[in-house]
């Protein structure tokens, strides 16, 4: 997969058919339009592209609440490198593109720059200058420029709307299991590991510690079962999110345990898969109450991972 973080970058393009949306979660709806556009090209015999932002767009405008990301830059290009597509354009959204027409938009940055010959959008998919672009839009471009022109319906489970939105507040709330009913998969944080402060191995449960990125949405403080996945290997493993209330005062970090691992890792790169909540952090009233109940938390996730 060839990516592309500017529009100046773009050049000698084949002919594509173009996924266009934010895809911040890559989740089941976003799957949907990526394996048209993907589908479509094979079969077309072009190449499938993907057109997103690297950064949100109300992030930019400063309305309103920060919107936080669902994934990494990194994660996402491997998920859609994975899904088979050819092109991704990663572009930054700047005053720029906030005011481009949008007419001027299809025919600058989708036709002529990225050789777009068919689009492939959700129903509520807006672009352009006051986000006046919609699919109805494009498809009268489509009827005058001679692109073809896939709107797609909503992808609903469990009678809800598979949306980004709803997939934060599934993971701000720890709603694991539900989460990957939506996303597809599971919810993954990943980073380099940091020197903690070595009370796990102390305890005799050596931990591996990710600083949280605040721009990340993350779970809420508790004790999950977790997949760590590290040089291309997956260990069944314990995490706990939060700021360590027992031992003192600390940033919220996410610190995993892998059962039956010696090695130490730190500034390696590992990726934490979240299964299923456990129970909520919590402040005990000594370091050997602790070291208890971290005995019991393993006990259990090791059973879930041996299910």
């Amino acid at each position: 997969m060839k990516i592309f973080n500017s529009i100046d970058q773009i050049e000698n393009i084949d002919e594509s058919i173009i996924a266009l949306g934010n895809f911040d979660g890559v989740h089941l709806g976003h799957q949907k339009l990526i394996f048209r556009a993907v589908r479509n090209a094979k079969s077309a015999g072009r190449k499938s592209a993907v057109f997103t932002f690297s950064n949100h767009p109300r992030n930019y405008l400063g309305k309103g609440e920060t919107v936080k990301s669902i994934l990494y830059p990194n994660e996402k290009a491997r998920i859609l490198r994975e899904l088979g597509v050819d092109y991704l354009y990663n572009i930054e959204f700047n005053e720029e593109i906030m005011n481009t027409d949008s007419v001027a938009f299809i025919d600058d940055i989708l036709i002529d720059k990225m050789n777009m010959k068919e689009a492939v959008c959700g129903f509520n998919y807006r672009f352009g200058k006051f986000a006046l672009g919609t699919p109805e839009v494009l498809m009268r471009e489509g009827i005058v420029k001679g692109y073809g022109i896939h709107i797609l319906e909503p992808v609903k489970i469990e009678g809800e709307i598979v949306s980004s939105t709803l997939i934060r507040n599934l993971i701000e709330s720890g709603e694991m299991v539900r989460c990957k009913k939506f996303m597809g998969r599971n919810y993954v944080i990943g980073g380099k590991v940091v020197v903690g402060n070595k009370l796990g191995r102390t305890l005799g449960f050596p931990t591996s510690n990710i600083t949280v990125d605040k721009n990340m949405v993350t779970p809420p403080n508790g004790v999950y079962v977790t997949i760590c996945h590290h040089n291309g290997i997956d260990y069944p493993s314990i995490t706990n999110v939060g700021v360590k209330p027992t031992i003192g005062n600390y940033k919220k970090n996410v610190e995993t345990h892998i059962f039956n691992f010696d090695s130490i890792l730190y500034n390696k790169e590992i990726r934490v898969e979240f299964l299923e909540k456990m129970r909520d952090e919590a402040k005990f009233d000594s370091i050997d109450e602790l070291s208890k109940q971290i005995t019991k938390d393993c006990i259990l996730a090791e059973a879930y991972h041996k299910k």
